[in-house]
């Protein structure tokens, strides 16, 4: 599991390198056709410049109605050339490198599980759709309906993406994310000669940012945040024009049209000022509880081999809130243990490669 967890770590795939992405999707592919998997490549047509989804079948036994689905993206955060101060390596505790825990390592996981269930005689129940796409850190825009088509025919989904901590533990809610852009525009003026006569897109921007801040509420699990801004050209010009990126997550599916609602219904505050307001929470929340039967199986599962599984909530969303956004059993964070996931230390705990396999082997051969 190393040494093909390494190939894939060395292959550099950032969301919007499709070249580097493909590359991933063909290793990949070469895999699962060892395995007599019945293997697709998908090339969306929603969005360009993305690489594409693959997908990869095994047939299953007692029960030929609805499939298993398995979640887990090729696209790391990271852009090529990283490699080259952040190489792969192992020292046999852990595994580093960019992309290492999100997350080749699930992809390796996956694999490894289908040669557990073939080691050990063990047919899976029902089919078994394992579906990678090649754009989960920017969204899944290409992807999602493909994702949504396969969860359609599931009677589960389990998601791939790492597990919380060092611990690992399973991942049953995380909150809807989404962003909305403000745009402002003023007037330009000379900033020293008539001031007066301009009005300054900045300022603004910072009263709506102000605004927007109050919008977040701890107790119900919303948040809201300017992460990006930029305007204005010259510090001697009045600034005409302004933006704001603005992260947005929320727990409950029920808050989803009040807080876009809210960004809606903002209107300029300047006199002469004008706003445009954009974007929209475009990951649905996997609410706590739609889990619970599968996180319950998860966990005797790891009783038998003597591992105690524990679950967690995130604020950061997967392609998995889909999934459980259409109303089917969702598991989360069934991927490695680590650290530092998009950071410079990323790693893996080497020992939960196996020990994550074969809880994955134990949930396809009994769901």
């Amino acid at each position: 599991m190393p040494r093909l967890l390494g190939r894939l770590v060395r292959i550099e795939s950032s969301s919007y390198d499709p070249e580097g992405v493909n590359r991933v999707v063909s290793l990949l592919a070469r895999e699962w056709k060892k395995r007599g998997a019945r293997v697709s490549r998908i090339r969306p047509a929603k969005t360009a410049g993305r690489g594409d989804v693959l997908r990869c079948e095994l047939p299953g036994g007692k029960n030929s109605g609805k499939q298993i689905l398995v979640l887990g993206h090729t696209d790391t955060v990271y852009e090529r050339g990283t490699l080259a101060r952040m190489p792969f390596r192992a020292d046999g505790k852990r595994a580093y490198g960019p992309g290492v825990l999100d997350m080749k390592a699930g992809l390796v996981i996956a694999l490894a599980a289908v040669d557990a269930l073939r080691a050990a005689g063990e047919a899976p129940r029902r089919r078994l759709v394992f579906l990678w796409t090649p754009d989960e850190e920017i969204g899944s825009g290409s992807s999602r309906p493909v994702i949504e088509r396969e969860a359609r025919r599931s009677a589960a989904t389990l998601v791939l993406e790492p597990g919380t901590g060092p611990e690992g533990k399973l991942k049953t809610a995380r909150k809807g994310t989404g962003e909305f852009t403000l745009e402002v525009r003023g007037r330009a003026a000379h900033a020293g000669v008539n001031p007066q006569d301009g009005v300054n897109a900045i300022h603004e921007l910072a009263l709506q940012i102000a605004r927007v801040a109050r919008f977040a509420d701890a107790r119900r699990g919303t948040t809201a945040n300017a992460d990006v801004i930029e305007g204005g050209t010259r510090t001697n010009v009045i600034a005409e024009h302004a933006r704001a990126r603005v992260d947005v997550r929320c727990g409950r599916a029920a808050d989803i049209s009040h807080l876009e609602a809210r960004f809606r219904r903002l209107r300029p505050i300047l006199p002469g000022a004008k706003l445009r307001v954009s974007g929209g929470i475009d990951r649905p929340p996997m609410e706590h509880g739609r889990a619970a039967g599968l996180f319950r199986q998860a966990q005797a599962a790891g009783r038998e081999m003597g591992l105690r599984l524990e679950e967690s909530s995130t604020g950061g969303g997967s392609d998995g809130n889909f999934t459980a956004a259409l109303g089917v059993p969702t598991l989360d964070g069934l991927g490695a243990a680590g650290a530092g996931a998009h950071m410079q230390g990323e790693h893996i705990l080497t020992r939960s490669l196996a020990e994550r396999a074969a809880l994955l082997a134990a949930l396809l051969a009994t769901l």
